[in-house]
């Protein structure tokens, strides 16, 4: 069987071919009467199987192929239509199927089976046909209007990370295919349409055409004629016209089918039996009925008893079925937990979170949503707003309260080890001096944990004053956001893990393949990358350009597989980068530069050893250029300006890792690291 079933399945692609050529066969050959025969039965057959279908299929789209089949029917529909009109017209029979439909079905009588034929055309015309058709405008219309609605939905999902490329790919193809299908539907309503007005026409040519022949050609009497081709022209319409009204019902079917899990029988028992009210009221209404004089009071007490009983029935089930849930539901909470075996136990207390955020009770507010908190989605903010700008993977950041901390505090850990504290004073607020506050407020100093500065704890209510003061006022879970952002900056470096730089050269190689298989592993291993990465991001470097980076790593990797000078030369590949914050309008680079004599000494204390360079400076040298540096750093500061050092790449991340500890704040740069078309401006010269 499963060999039939294959050999079968090689040669579906020819069925839609075979379909238009045996139509157009049925138009030019005339046919015997018994293929005549199995063709119509083989329509109502299809036409059957199709409506069977819609009411099987959960979601309209799981039957696309609907608007080409319905097309492939209707021409073959109308091509049995012109076979049959021939066999009429040229031999007064039309074969055993059109007689049974003409002398059976409406009992031979002429008047009732126009009568019949008729309101099947009302039906299928007026009522179905117009109703799909309406309904498929409508949702063609509809699914275009929300197609730039569901993509922005895809696209927000995508970036929170709630699904992955594959599942937003998929997403956007289902809105695409979607909008085709209700379009083609929106077209292919119109086939159903200009099918019941051909059948119409066709019975008018056969009545018309066939008296005429039979009168004029046959030798028939009128009234003979009348009787021989209506019964014919009747039998053909109705042939014609149960299949057409099959089609036309498969039709509203299917465009208005809203997406379900399960077919739709079951949706539209399990929905009505689910109102179990609804049986009992409507078989008392129907009971109340059979008091009405007149009406005959067995079917209305019959059908009405029906109804309340179901309903009743339906109300016991659900009775015994809350009940059981119930029981299930105090067994399940009676049972003692499962606990866990030692060994879970130990690996459970042996992971370490990258990032954690540990809060006071009295903090716990903040965290539940349902009481109006919002640091739970503002910390996902944190994170997606950090990762766009250094172009590195965040970990999620584990929230837990900690019985250690007090009230209002809180601690962000690293690795499970603390690098940052703070508090926040219940009922109120931190108000921030810009520097141009005017008028001194009443309220608890302390310091911004941040950046460190100087701010007042002011009441909830003293907000307004301080604001018209000239204070920037920021709630207390601000602050902690605010202090959580710049702890994960400057640690972002020590987040960063082999598996997240493999993530992002998979996610590289999408899109440039080349450099990552040329690269890695031959030339650097992923560790040897993460190490690079690593130095960039520690001086607030963004690694969103991997590409450059990798390429200009894996350029200077036959020379050196040092981290650190490998890094130098990504500086130089990301020099625009690097600079660009530190231009101003007009696009010029005012900084600092070291004394020649003074980078000269610098330079000759670099010493080399088999573990890389450093810097051997004599300390009380190296104290004063920290401490001239420092001068001018301040300077730079009390003229609003940036402070940026200049220097050559031989000594620039010497001198940053010199002054890292003292001034965090200050950006080394080397020279082969500003672009052509930048003017630099020199502001200072360190002299130590």
């Amino acid at each position: 069987m499963n060999d039939v079933m294959n050999k079968v399945g090689k040669y579906t692609d020819l069925v839609a071919a075979g379909v238009v050529i045996l139509v157009v066969v049925m138009l030019i050959i005339p046919l015997p009467s018994l293929l005549l025969d199995l063709f119509i039965t083989l329509n109502i057959a299809c036409a059957l199987a199709i409506v069977v279908t819609t009411l099987y299929v959960p979601r309209a789209l799981d039957f696309s192929a609907f608007p080409s089949l319905l097309l492939l029917t209707t021409l073959f529909r109308l091509a049995i239509n012109v076979s049959v009109t021939r066999l009429i017209l040229l031999h007064g029979d039309a074969g055993h199927v059109v007689e049974a439909f003409g002398h059976f079905v409406v009992g031979g009588n002429v008047v009732v089976g126009l009568v019949v034929f008729v309101i099947l055309i009302v039906i299928q015309f007026v009522v179905i046909t117009n109703g799909a058709g309406r309904v498929s405008e409508v949702a063609a219309r509809f699914t275009l209007d929300s197609m730039p609605g569901k993509q922005m939905a895809i696209d927000a999902d995508l970036n929170a990370g709630q699904i992955t490329d594959e599942e937003a790919r998929r997403r956007r193809q289902e809105i695409a295919d979607e909008a085709d299908f209700y379009g083609a539907m929106d077209g292919a309503s119109k086939f159903v349409k200009g099918d019941a007005m051909a059948a119409v026409l066709i019975t008018l040519i056969n009545l018309i055409g066939g008296m005429a022949i039979g009168v004029a050609m046959q030798g028939r009497s009128f009234g003979e004629a009348v009787q021989h081709f209506s019964l014919l022209s009747i039998g053909d319409g109705l042939a014609a016209q149960i299949p057409a009204l099959l089609i036309s019902v498969a039709t509203g079917i299917i465009v208005t089918r809203a997406a379900s899990d399960q077919d739709l029988g079951r949706d539209v028992v399990g929905q009505i039996t689910s109102q179990r009210k609804a049986p009992m009221v409507a078989g008392a209404v129907i009971c109340l009925f059979a008091l009405v004089p007149g009406l005959p009071k067995i079917p209305f007490i019959v059908i009405g008893l029906v109804f309340f009983l179901a309903g009743r029935a339906l109300g016991k089930a659900a009775e015994a079925k809350e009940a059981e849930a119930a029981k299930a539901a105090v067994a399940q909470a009676a049972l003692p937990k499962p606990q866990g075996s030692p060994r879970d136990q130990v690996q459970e207390a042996l992971t370490l979170d990258p990032l954690e955020l540990c809060i006071g009770f009295g903090l716990v507010p903040l965290v539940d949503g349902s009481s109006g908190g919002s640091l739970l989605q503002r910390v996902s903010a944190v994170r997606r707003q950090i990762a766009a700008e250094v172009g590195t993977i965040i970990p999620s950041v584990r929230i837990h309260d900690e019985v250690g901390l007090q009230s209002h505090e809180y601690v962000v850990k690293v690795r499970g080890t603390e690098v940052a504290r703070g508090y926040v004073m219940a009922g109120h607020q931190l108000a921030l001096d810009p520097g141009d506050a005017v008028g001194q407020l009443d309220g608890v100093p302390t310091t911004e944990p941040a950046y460190g500065m100087a701010a007042v704890w002011i009441p909830d209510g003293a907000r307004a004053e301080a604001e018209a003061l000239g204070y920037t006022v920021v709630d207390a879970e601000s602050v902690i956001v605010t202090h959580l952002t710049e702890t994960i900056r400057r640690h972002v470096a020590d987040l960063l893990t082999r598996q997240d730089v493999r993530t992002l050269l998979d996610s590289l190689k999408e899109h440039n393949a080349a450099v990552v298989e040329e690269v890695v592993p031959d030339l650097l291993s992923v560790g040897e990358l993460q190490r690079v990465l690593q130095a960039l991001l520690r001086e607030g470097v963004s690694i969103r350009d991997l590409g450059a980076i990798v390429e200009s790593s894996g350029d200077r990797a036959r020379v050196t597989r040092d981290p650190e000078l490998l890094a130098e030369y990504a500086r130089q590949a990301l020099g625009r980068t690097i600079v660009a914050p530190y231009l101003d309008a007009e696009r010029t680079l005012r900084c600092l530069s070291l004394d020649p004599m003074i980078e000269q000494e610098v330079s000759e204390s670099i010493a080399q050893t088999p573990d890389g360079e450093y810097l051997a400076m004599d300390p009380s040298r190296a104290q004063a250029l920290v401490h001239a540096l420092s001068n001018h750093v301040e300077q730079a500061v009390a003229r609003g300006r940036r402070p940026v050092l200049i220097c050559s790449s031989r000594v620039r991340r010497h001198l940053r890792r010199l002054c890292e500890q003292a001034l965090p704040q200050l950006s080394v740069c080397a020279y082969n690291e500003i672009a052509p078309g930048i003017s630099v401006e020199t502001i200072g010269v360190v002299n130590a």
